[in-house]
């Protein structure tokens, strides 16, 4: 099989050769060999790991993302993050805490955005009821 795995800047992994893939989902792990149905599902922050046809095991770290299976034959990830590691335990310590806690900081600017945004429409509305008239003259 061939897998790919790519990030909005880059190739992380191009390679021919995989006898077994193994990825996690929202409904947890699963794995996938030569001649699997089509398939389609968003990853969780997690280490993507695979086996080539020499045995060789491979590592990368992806932060969510979307796997799909073409044709029994072509395995493509695309995310936003992937780090490849030769060790599986420092790839689950280190770089899936730092997936986690990037997501936790996205979550709350996102909150504080937000915030913002109705603070100044709060601001807006209530400049607009004390002005002439409402809006346009209407009230």
């Amino acid at each position: 099989m061939k897998l790919r795995i790519t990030t909005p800047l880059e190739v992380v992994v191009d390679e021919d050769g995989v006898q077994a893939l193994r990825a996690e989902d929202s409904s947890g792990g699963f794995g996938i060999l030569a001649g699997h149905a089509d398939f389609l599902t968003s990853l969780a922050i997690s280490v993507v790991r695979w086996k080539t046809k020499d045995e060789t095991r491979r590592y990368c770290a992806v932060r969510r993302g979307v796997l799909s299976v073409d044709g029994g034959q072509d395995i493509s990830i695309a995310t936003r993050d992937a780090v490849l590691g030769d060790d599986l335990a420092t790839l689950a310590e280190t770089v899936l805490a730092r997936f986690r806690a990037d997501i936790e900081t996205e979550r709350s600017e996102r909150v504080n955005s937000t915030r913002l945004e109705l603070s100044a429409i709060r601001q807006i509305v209530s400049h607009l009821r004390r002005g002439a008239g409402g809006i346009g003259g209407f009230r």
